[in-house]
């Protein structure tokens, strides 16, 4: 079934990305879904009219989502960007190396969002069209039915103030349930950034420190080099000094000549090699700059848990404190309940004496 949707489907943009998936059990952290960058791509369907983002890392497909205009590419840092596949019931992320691959993908994400939602409005219009005469009768009396059969409005006669409390008491909790979730999800979109920012200066971290090892394996060789070039310029200027002594023309001054081209041959390549070495022990200093935004970073993640667990407390004694309110709530229900029976009692008793005195009063 893949090769042959591959072959209905033209590719219309690329990219290359880390490619991640939110963890399944958590919700919170990222598992990374290749080992590397891998290819990213937008395809288009023309048969079906669906757009795909297909991603395959070796022989398996790491992404295959279908576009739906629900769907929204949200950025949660310089590099890094998410989207969420109801129908795989999963978040992924992608890594990009730059800024502009980042803003390039998420501009396309938007241009394929848009063309779904206008494929699907355009099916669904005709759908419409179709369908229309046979569906609108039997629409109207279904709206006339469910007009007549809707339950009426209850007048409830009692102490308005019991009703008055119990929706002050919803008001409250729903607005403490939703203070609550905006808490948590703040903390697990900052969690999240840092994450992102982590992976991002390990990737660059582990770059530099395979530049540096191929640097230091190249300054040892152009040591040996080196040596060797000033060996040899010695040599050469022993040979030009013996040929200044013996005060030689002819074919000893196009030697001579030769001898001091070569040396300044050399002299040119030293001075390059030098500027080499000096270039390389500058990226060391910027390696040791880049760890120490790696352990800031690493600093800043394990602040964010240290938040992330105090907000997870607070919640928890949230979440008690509404129980609480919950079980005071019921209790005063049931005890507003049990005064109105009373009250309903001593009114039928003060009815019945009021009943015993008019009696007397007639006789």
């Amino acid at each position: 079934m893949y090769p042959h949707h591959r072959e209905r489907e033209q590719p219309i943009f690329s990219a290359r990305a880390h490619v991640f998936q939110i963890d399944p059990n958590t919700k919170r952290n990222w598992i990374p879904a290749s080992k590397h960058a891998v290819t990213v791509s937008f395809f288009y369907d023309a048969n079906r009219n669906v757009y795909r983002i297909i991603s395959v890392g070796g022989t398996k497909a790491i992404i295959n989502c279908t576009v739906t205009p629900s769907m929204t590419f949200t950025k949660t840092s310089q590099k890094f960007g998410q989207w969420a596949d109801s129908r795989a019931n999963t978040v992924y992320g992608l890594g990009f190396a730059t800024e502009q691959q980042l803003h390039q993908f998420s501009d396309k994400f938007k241009e394929v969002k848009d063309a779904a939602r206008l494929a699907r409005e355009k099916s669904q219009d005709k759908e419409l069209a179709n369908t229309a005469l046979t569906i609108a009768a039997p629409q109207f009396s279904q709206d006339l039915s469910d007009e007549l059969q809707s339950p009426p409005v209850m007048c409830v006669n009692g102490p308005e103030d019991k009703l008055f409390r119990s929706q002050s008491a919803d008001i409250t909790l729903s607005s403490e349930k939703e203070r609550i979730k905006k808490m948590l999800s703040e903390g697990s979109i900052c969690e999240m950034n840092l994450e992102a920012e982590l992976f991002t200066l390990q990737d660059s971290n582990s770059k530099l420190v395979a530049a540096l090892h191929e640097a230091n394996a190249n300054v040892e060789q152009w040591k040996k080099q080196l040596a060797a070039y000033q060996e040899e310029t010695e040599r050469l200027r022993d040979q030009v000094a013996e040929l200044e002594a013996h005060g030689g023309h002819g074919p000893s001054d196009l030697l001579k000549d030769e001898l001091t081209q070569s040396l300044e041959e050399l002299e040119a390549l030293l001075k390059a090699k030098d500027e080499e070495i000096h270039i390389l022990q500058s990226k060391k200093s910027e390696y040791h700059e880049m760890e120490h935004e790696r352990d800031e970073a690493i600093h800043r993640l394990r602040e964010t848990e240290m938040r992330n667990s105090e907000l997870e407390r607070r919640i928890q004694n949230s979440e008690q404190n509404l129980n609480n309110t919950l079980e005071d709530r019921d209790r005063m229900d049931s005890e507003i309940q049990r005064a109105i029976e009373i009250l309903d009692i001593k009114i039928f008793d003060l009815n019945d004496l009021r009943q015993s005195l008019v009696k007397l009063i007639d006789k």
